[in-house]
């Protein structure tokens, strides 16, 4: 499958003969270009303009907004209530966990708190986790370490910190690079793996911002 990341928690999940996958579309307020995206499904996190921008894509036929269980073109969706603790009154944030007939990607969305050892097994096994991990509204970067220790995946791609031209309060990804314990960064444009390439020990893969 590839994964391209698009800034903010923006990502487009590709595995050929499967329905393609977007995630927290964002608007053109929180400072960064919306890019040109088409799926056919969106996924949202939570009600933000930086999550929530159906507009930017075309052709999907379903978008899931809520806790549940899915299955649409040949992939299996699962969300899960991660709602955010840290604010008053606490806010709605929903996770999702996307099967391709074995190769499990996570989502966490706007996660903000260490989630209990009872959701993270609810969650299954999880090949490549998504996270947030600047700060703003989701995981800080000690959070985002403890949150890659209790999940175990094979690869950890951050999302929602600070980029060239976002208007959006976060920290860059240095600091969780740090708490990994990160010396050398693999960057890629496009991940691209198989149930098969997937690395032994946890790794962090750090994407580029696609166009």
């Amino acid at each position: 499958m590839e994964i391209t990341w698009y800034g903010q928690s923006c990502f487009r999940l590709f595995e050929r003969g499967k329905a393609v996958i977007v995630t927290d579309p964002f608007s053109d307020t929180i400072g960064l270009g919306v890019p040109k995206l088409k799926a056919d499904v969106v996924t949202i996190s939570h009600d933000a303009p930086g999550h929530n921008n159906l507009d930017a894509v075309k052709g999907y036929g379903r978008y899931i907004a809520a806790p549940g269980e899915y299955e649409i073109g040949g992939v299996f969706i699962v969300g899960a209530a991660m709602n955010n603790i840290n604010v008053d009154p606490p806010k709605r944030n929903v996770g999702y966990v996307f099967d391709f007939e074995g190769l499990n990607v996570a989502h966490l969305g706007d996660l903000d708190h260490v989630p209990p050892q009872s959701v993270v097994e609810g969650m299954g096994t999880v090949h490549i986790a998504l996270i947030p991990v600047g700060g703003g509204g989701g995981l800080n970067a000690t959070q985002a370490a403890e949150v890659v220790n209790l999940l175990e995946p094979r690869i950890v791609i951050p999302m929602h910190y600070k980029t060239d031209g976002s208007l959006v309060d976060l920290e860059s990804a240095e600091r969780f690079l740090k708490e990994m314990g990160v010396s050398t960064v693999r960057s890629e444009d496009v991940l691209k793996v198989t149930p098969n390439s997937l690395p032994e020990t946890t790794q962090v893969v750090v994407l580029s911002v696609g166009k």
